[in-house]
């Protein structure tokens, strides 16, 4: 049986991408797709109808009765479409992509790699960037010994459709970008999350997708360097040895080796002379496992399908 599927926010870049998987998951039959300055257009990327855009309010949601709304919105929407759903009482799993539920204690929090999945009607996607950040952290959460800095660089898509600063062609010509250097929202979501205490340092680049993410993570001293390395590396490896969106690998990923793909690598792990400071990078799509092949390996988590369904063709 299809789980009938509506897309709120379906022009971004990250609706379209969500499109495209849909369109090759067994399970998934999207019945609409969202957009005000798309509606009325055919939604091309949709192969198994034909189907067109439309500007849908909360209530013309619920009157579709779905199993499932995916949000695409910006930060501060998905309010209204939320309410009116738990209002209803309708049986309808929500997933939001955007920040307004990854504090609330009431949502599961979908990083299925670092956290225990749990049965959900109402999940929270992570941030792109705290995705990356958690991946690097994760296996020697416990060994932390102070303040962990990351620094990052994305493609411009993280800036969304909106024109600004940061996704103009012009300003990013030849260039990087920094901003948000202080109170990052992805710097308090993972700090919310793991319980350590994480500083942030985001970039923009000319390139369009893609994020690579290096984290320096203060550790407990080790009693000897060479099996401190070979202890971390262990972890690292078991970590993500089921895992089959992650990739653990000794070298630093590139750009390259990541776009348009639904996972992520983790590597480069190098380890100070003394074994008290980590340097790990995570290298991944900002659009897919920053967003919406993320999305999607929650859904199939919440309707109990393979964690990969319509992610294995890629």
């Amino acid at each position: 049986m299809s789980i009938k599927t509506v897309l709120i926010g379906a022009r971004g870049y990250v609706g379209a991408e969500l499109i495209s998987i849909i369109s090759r998951h067994s399970k998934l039959e999207l019945i609409a797709a969202s957009s005000r300055e798309l509606d009325g257009q055919r939604v091309s990327q949709y192969s198994k109808s034909e189907l067109y855009y439309q500007n849908l309010n909360p209530q013309e949601v619920v009157a579709l009765s779905p199993d499932l709304v995916i949000l695409a919105l910006p930060n501060g929407l998905a309010k209204s479409f939320v309410d009116l759903i738990d209002d209803e009482s309708i049986s309808t799993t929500i997933i939001d992509l955007s920040a307004d539920y990854r504090f609330d204690p009431n949502w599961h929090y979908g990083l299925p790699e670092v956290y225990s999945h749990k049965v959900s009607k109402r999940i929270s996607n992570p941030g792109c960037y705290a995705t990356a950040m958690q991946l690097c952290v994760a296996p020697v959460q416990d060994l932390v010994a102070g303040r962990i800095s990351c620094f990052g660089i994305s493609g411009y898509s993280g800036a969304g459709t909106s024109p600004s600063d940061k996704n103009n062609p012009e300003l990013l010509r030849d260039n990087i970008m920094p901003y948000s250097l202080a109170n990052h929202l992805h710097e308090q979501e993972v700090t919310h999350h793991l319980g350590l205490d994480i500083k942030f340092s985001p970039h923009v680049a000319q390139y369009f997708r893609g994020i690579c993410l290096t984290a320096h993570i203060p550790l407990k001293k080790p009693t000897s360097l060479s099996e401190a390395f070979k202890a971390v590396e262990h972890r690292y490896a078991e970590h993500y040895k089921k895992n089959e969106l992650i990739q653990f690998q000794a070298k630093p990923a590139q750009i390259s080796q990541v776009v348009n793909q639904y996972g992520a690598v983790v590597g480069g792990l190098t380890l100070s002379g003394d074994g008290s400071h980590l340097a790990v990078t995570c290298t991944l799509d900002n659009l897919l496992k920053g967003a919406a092949s993320q999305a999607v390996q929650n859904i199939n988590l919440a309707f109990e399908l393979p964690q990969l369904e319509g992610l294995s063709t890629q």
